[in-house]
């Protein structure tokens, strides 16, 4: 690893374009170009993920799978000199923000979840009490 290019931030921020796109992962940068097309999500995640600078929040959030996390060292090119990881500068890793970033996991989805489908069944309910009162009973009544 002591053979990897030293990149600077501005350098990186140089290569947001489909045709020139790195990211900047965990203080080490991939040249990811060739595998935009082939990338499950879209190209577009991984352009959007490069132009916003520091991608770690957005892959670590995504949840890749182990052989994904590999086949990155295929496209690692540099690193980048003085990284400090996000919330690490302010001392503030444990207090870092996961319920925004993560959507729905953890302790608080089964009572989401619950809600989730508790809704949409009750609209449905209701939905047919008035479809069944205005097609029969009302039209029973005007008679």
């Amino acid at each position: 690893m002591g053979d990897l290019k030293k990149l600077s931030a501005s350098e990186i921020s140089l290569h947001t374009s489909k045709d020139d796109c790195w990211l900047l992962i965990n203080g080490k940068v991939y040249d990811v170009t060739k595998f935009l097309e082939d990338h499950p999500g879209g190209e577009e995640v991984l352009l959007h993920a490069s132009a916003s600078g520091d991608a770690t929040d957005a892959f670590e959030n995504v949840g890749h799978s182990t052989s994904a996390t590999s086949m990155m060292e295929n496209y690692l090119i540099g690193s980048v000199e003085g990284y400090v990881a996000p919330y690490a500068a302010t001392g503030e890793a444990s207090s870092r923000p996961t319920s925004s970033a993560q959507g729905n996991k953890g302790p608080a989805s089964s009572s989401a979840s619950f809600v989730d489908y508790l809704l949409p069944v009750l609209v449905l309910i209701f939905a047919f009490v008035a479809w069944y009162y205005l097609t029969f009973v009302h039209t029973d009544e005007k008679k």
